[in-house]
């Protein structure tokens, strides 16, 4: 991986994403029928938060507090906005923007997601797992050097 290639060499870029009036409902019915991490929150292409799963799952976890009634914890979600729940005041970075710069980011703060917007809409979501995907993805150029015998 090159960590001078812009940013849209390995961001995600099918996305997912909910409404902020959505209900928590279908936030939770996203997380169980996908395997991303973090879900964008836009208001006409536009990105107004997100919701991180283990933000969902803490907000979730709260709930059985209260009670253990399935029933009552559903008419929760189904109240309870993703606007509600979602991280506002997000770092944001551009298609072009470099790697490192993402990586720079990640290493200095709690973000393991970032949105990447052109024209102030979302065009993507780069995060820590698609750095280490990248990696691995990755091959040496001499790989017997990598592979050579230690004895």
């Amino acid at each position: 991986m090159n960590a001078f290639a812009p940013i849209s060499t390995i961001m995600s870029s099918d996305l997912v994403t909910v409404n902020p009036e959505d209900n928590l409902l279908i936030v939770k019915k996203l997380f169980e029928s996908h395997t991303f991490h973090h879900l964008p929150v836009v208001r006409f292409r536009k990105i107004v938060g997100i919701i991180s799963k283990t933000d969902f799952e803490h907000f979730t976890g709260a709930l059985s507090h209260f009670a253990d009634d399935r029933f009552v914890n559903e008419s929760r979600l189904e109240r309870t906005k993703a606007e509600d729940i979602m991280t506002k005041g997000l770092g944001k970075l551009e298609p072009e923007d470099r790697i490192n710069v993402a990586l720079e980011i990640f290493s200095k703060n709690w973000f393991h997601a970032l949105p990447v917007v052109k024209n102030e809409e979302l065009v993507g979501i780069i995060t820590t797992q698609d750095v280490i995907k990248a990696l691995l993805r990755e091959r040496p150029s001499e790989p017997h050097m990598v592979y050579e015998n230690l004895d």
